[in-house]
């Protein structure tokens, strides 16, 4: 990609539960064309189809294939992740996938490298670092206003998705669980506002061996759990920061789904990063109370689907910053807390990435923003 595009022809494969967060997003960015759907059922993507003007329902292969399509959407469970990028890479197209990037790093190291070989771009979600809840909240630590960062806190605690999700089955399998499938959000945002990883610790364990479905047409199903459902990790950033995720299915309840970022001179509340907006509090050093800091960062009003904006923006021969190589790093990052959990051993990151750019304040009129 030489320059910045100025639309991406988007060709989506899988029009399962996410697909319509991402169809609500389309309409609002200039840089954004949906031109074709693909399923595995035929007539689930045809129904997408049906309500979208213009919009084409394909097979798979037809969708590859379509010289209309710039870039590939990859909406599938993670387990077809890998297959379906690899594919889209070989058609020659651009990919950009819901997280994780794929089942596993060896999968996800797979994916990159038959990209830079074949010289197109990966994106991954999640995109909500780029909201304003994040990026106001990385501007703080950028400008010094909890001085030296030293440690953060990220917990998400749920019952588990078989309570609102039909089709939960790929949530309790490898692969699946809390961590690889909400750390992600957490994950990535530690990244931003603290940058990669050198090294984890983690603890692991899961509550019960089946779980019943509550919703849709399998209402009363129980179905086996084979992966962690309760995992707990450490993370040790290459700045000496030290970070504790939380991620569980066993829960009943939060009362915070937040980040905290606590510095030498103040601490952060960082909204939920599986939210693109929120409040950001500050608690300085010698002050009596938190205050709500001013948005100051990111994309205002985004959702799902702004990091493909992002990445058309992106100019070429930089890394979009919901891109392909902090994904695979927060997906080892998240493997090695489950390789700890499982050995009793601190596990050393092979990976890193470099810290994305901060995204300046951009109202939804603004769509010209370029990545650095």
């Amino acid at each position: 990609m030489g320059q910045p595009l100025n639309t991406l022809r988007i060709g989506i494969v899988g029009c399962g539960n996410i697909i319509a967060q991402y169809l609500a997003t389309f309409p609002t960015l200039e840089t954004l064309k949906l031109v074709a759907v693909a399923d595995l059922d035929l007539a689930r993507a045809q129904s997408v189809a049906a309500e979208l003007p213009g919009v084409r329902a394909l097979s798979v292969q037809e969708l590859m294939d379509d010289d209309e399509v710039d870039l590939v959407l990859n909406l599938t469970i993670p387990a077809a992740h890998a297959q379906i990028a690899l594919a889209a890479i070989a058609a020659g197209k651009h990919v950009y996938g819901e997280k994780p990037l794929a089942a596993t790093s060896t999968e996800a190291a797979a994916v990159l490298a038959a990209a830079a070989a074949a010289g197109v771009i990966v994106g991954c979600a999640p995109d909500t670092v780029l909201g304003t809840g994040t990026q106001t909240a990385r501007r703080a630590i950028d400008d010094g206003l909890i001085g030296k960062p030293i440690s953060a806190t990220a917990t998400m605690m749920c019952p588990g998705h078989e309570r609102w999700h039909p089709n939960p089955d790929f949530y309790y399998v490898p692969g699946g669980g809390p961590l690889l499938d909400m750390g992600p959000y957490y994950v990535s945002a530690l990244v931003t506002l603290l940058g990669p990883v050198k090294s984890v610790i983690g603890a692991a364990s899961h509550t019960r061996d089946a779980r019943v479905i509550s919703t849709g047409p399998r209402t009363g199903e129980q179905i086996p759990v084979t992966t962690d459902t309760h995992v707990s990790g450490i993370l040790i950033h290459e700045s000496g920061a030290l970070s504790t995720l939380v991620m569980s299915f066993d829960a009943v309840a939060t009362a915070s789904s937040n980040i905290e970022i606590h510095g030498e001179s103040g601490s952060l509340i960082v909204p939920d990063p599986n939210r693109f907006d929120g409040e950001v509090k500050l608690h300085s050093l010698g002050n009596d109370s938190w205050e709500t800091l001013p948005v100051s960062a990111g994309y205002v009003d985004a959702s799902r689907g702004i990091g493909l904006h992002d990445l058309a923006l992106t100019a070429a021969g930089q890394e979009p910053r919901a891109g392909g190589k902090l994904a695979f790093h927060a997906l080892e990052v998240m493997e090695s807390v489950l390789r700890s959990a499982h050995t009793g051993q601190l596990v050393t990151i092979e990976s890193t990435c470099a810290r994305p750019e901060s995204v300046p304040l951009t109202e939804p009129a603004l769509v010209s923003t370029v990545n650095g």
